[in-house]
């Protein structure tokens, strides 16, 4: 397109949310970033003070309770400003700062969740030589590698966004995403499509495959245990996890791998505001309420509290 037909965008004006500003709006929206809040921080304080929860598996844990915590955090507090003001809009410099931030927390939340399975398989299948092959080094390798990866695909869909020529800066979502942007811009970005979708889907299939394949060789370890003690172990192993995997990745799947259509649109929003508001507030109640260890050091921690009390 020629460049005389589009105008140099200095903010962007979120709309997702300015046909549903009411008082029930904004009290969903608090209360369930409080809920997050509350028990994200409790989920890491259990870990970090309880000295039976020092396995590696609730060392990632403290990490996905403080990556769960900043992925709301990035959507959540903008959102209800919007909702509580008639000022919506949010800097050109601001919006893909945001983006950056959606894309590194968002996608370390699935290498986190990958990393934890494979923490898992080990203690499923090889159980004797957990404590050797599951080590604290081993999971800050993994931290770290994930973390570069996931900064190194943020960082090229920012730039390729912060490229873009737009011809309107008026957002149809609550926070600044790819998707959403691209349909503002002037010509069809074929080339940034490619890349944001191949580039993205590998990212997102690559832990994806990996617990795929973690949890196929449980199944199989599972299956040759033939007893009912044996299953019943391995559901206590990995129920939670498996639960929280299955909700991420059936949200994610729908949101980003479907064709895209302007009456799809609110739908999209909505489907957004589960993946970026409800899951991350799930995750720490999924723990305490399915995990025997937490749920444990949770009734310590309560016992600590009264007899302080007293």
């Amino acid at each position: 397109m020629d460049v005389g037909n589009w105008t140099s965008v200095s903010e962007f004006v979120l709309l997702g949310l300015s046909e549903q500003q009411d008082l029930l709006i904004i009290v969903v929206l608090l209360v369930t970033y409080l809920v997050n809040l509350a028990g994200n921080s409790l989920l890491l304080g259990l870990v970090v003070t309880d000295p039976q929860l020092c396995s590696p598996m609730y060392f990632l844990l403290s990490h996905l309770a403080v990556v769960d915590m900043s992925f709301a955090s990035i959507s959540l507090p903008q959102a209800l400003v919007h909702a509580l003001t008639q000022h919506r809009a949010v800097s050109f410099t601001s919006c893909m700062a945001q983006l950056f931030m959606f894309f590194s927390v968002g996608n370390m939340e699935n290498y986190l969740l990958a990393a934890m399975a494979y923490d898992r398989y080990v203690a499923v299948c090889d159980p004797l030589r957990y404590a050797a092959v599951v080590t604290r080094s081993l999971c800050l390798k993994m931290v770290a590698a994930s973390w570069a990866v996931v900064i190194a695909h943020a960082l090229l869909h920012t730039v390729m966004a912060a490229n873009l020529r737009y011809c309107s800066n008026r957002l149809q979502h609550f926070f600044c995403d790819m998707r959403p942007l691209l349909l503002l811009s002037c010509a069809r970005p074929i080339t940034t499509e490619m890349v944001t979708y191949t580039v993205g889907f590998s990212v997102w299939l690559s832990p994806f495959a990996f617990i795929l394949a973690s949890y196929v060789r449980i199944g199989v370890a599972v299956a040759r245990l033939r007893s009912a003690q044996g299953l019943n172990k391995a559901l206590s192993t990995c129920g939670s996890h498996l639960t929280m995997v299955l909700l991420t990745f059936s949200i994610v799947m729908w949101l980003y791998f479907h064709p895209d259509s302007s009456d799809t649109q609110e739908h999209d929003q909505q489907v957004t505001f589960l993946d970026k508001v409800l899951v991350p507030t799930l995750n720490p109640i999924i723990y305490c309420l399915r995990n025997k260890d937490v749920a444990a050091a949770l009734r310590r921690a309560g016992r600590k509290v009264l007899a302080w009390g007293m």
